[in-house]
């Protein structure tokens, strides 16, 4: 570990020091060769030859905490419990980062109390995501209908969460009011008529048609979902498929009815030029389950998803360190476009 500041037991250890570990081959408790580093919002992510390690940054953010390590390791046990519903195998332990005898971090370490924890994964092969599938065109109807079999049998066989329909609505009139808040700020410079027709018109279906959404909680369709139902969360594995990093850090969130849950898929699928995934998933949906959810509905949480997919791309553009502006305000426009066209549906 040349040229890695020494920790001293017992005391925090700086985030860059721990990442400066983990980028180190010879830092793993099995054979490394390379590793490749992943930074996202919340996370950097170290994939070995054969595995992936997630290490999470301290930080309070609007729905989450993880300001303290025993807060990153309870949501590391979050990430393992929740995700092995759907992708069992693949989550294989949480591990802890310790400062060893002589000061230095040790993965997998007893001998002090932890100083951070880390989800350690099987590394899914990139070429069998669903975005490089969608990517690459090439995306067999038996492989899409596999997924929706697994996602169908899942939410058939989830409980129901107990809530009433008034709150189920009022969560919607939140996110919804909040969303055209944020997106109508003028720093992120979206057009006027982008933001407001979508969420303009979701608040309309709310109120003129509660019956629809109350239907649905009447029938228990209100479940702990995925919650990030994204393509490049879909791994068309042989001879079964996973679907991995759902929702862990927050349960309302990733309360869901089922149907919104595969509208995000098939939203995000239409945006990438794959809208035939969509009409699969449903349609092996409504066989596994026979819930076959009105079109109306499905467009509904189709625009609302595009609307808060909109919001986090702009977000970014409060980050200082925000590398491609462009990049992000253009996508969250094109998430309102999407929106809008959803809308008019509703």
């Amino acid at each position: 570990m040349q040229g890695l500041p020494a920790a001293n037991p017992g005391a925090e250890v700086a985030l860059p020091a721990k990442v400066a570990f983990l980028k180190q081959p010879h830092s793993y408790p099995h054979p490394v060769k390379e590793v490749t580093v992943v930074e996202t919002h919340r996370s950097w992510v170290f994939l070995t030859d054969r595995h992936a390690y997630k290490l999470k940054k301290p930080g309070h953010y609007a729905f989450l905490d993880v300001s303290t390590v025993s807060a990153r390791k309870y949501y590391c046990e979050e990430e393992l419990r929740l995700n092995r519903r759907l992708a069992g195998d693949v989550y294989l332990a949480t591990v802890p980062l310790a400062v060893d005898g002589t000061g230095k971090l040790q993965l997998g370490g007893t001998e002090s109390p932890p100083v951070d924890w880390l989800v350690k994964m099987r590394r899914l092969p990139a070429q069998c995501m669903l975005d490089a599938a969608i990517e690459r065109k090439h995306v067999p109807d038996e492989q899409i209908r596999a997924v929706a079999q697994k996602l169908a049998k899942f939410y058939h066989a989830s409980a129901p969460v107990d809530i009433a329909p008034e709150d189920y609505r009022g969560g919607f009139e939140r996110d919804i009011r909040a969303s055209l808040g944020e997106l109508s700020r003028p720093g992120f410079g979206l057009r006027r008529e982008l933001v407001e027709a979508p969420c303009t018109a979701q608040l309309t279906l709310l109120s003129q048609a509660p019956a629809l959404f109350d239907q649905r909680v009447q029938e228990g369709r209100i479940i702990e979902a995925h919650g990030d139902l994204r393509p490049e969360h879909v791994c068309l594995l042989e001879p079964e498929p996973v679907v991995i990093d759902c929702l862990e850090f927050s349960r309302e969130l990733r309360t869901l009815d089922a149907a919104a849950d595969l509208a995000f898929l098939a939203q995000e699928c239409e945006r990438l030029g794959a809208p035939r995934i969509g009409q699969i998933v449903f349609e092996i949906y409504g066989e596994v389950t026979a819930d076959r959810p009105p079109a109306t509905l499905i467009a509904f949480y189709k625009s609302r998803w595009a609307c808060l997919r909109a919001k986090l791309c702009a977000w970014h553009l409060t980050d200082p360190a925000c590398r491609d502006p462009a990049k992000w305000s253009g996508l969250a426009a094109d998430y309102l476009i999407h929106a809008g066209h959803y809308a008019a549906d509703i």
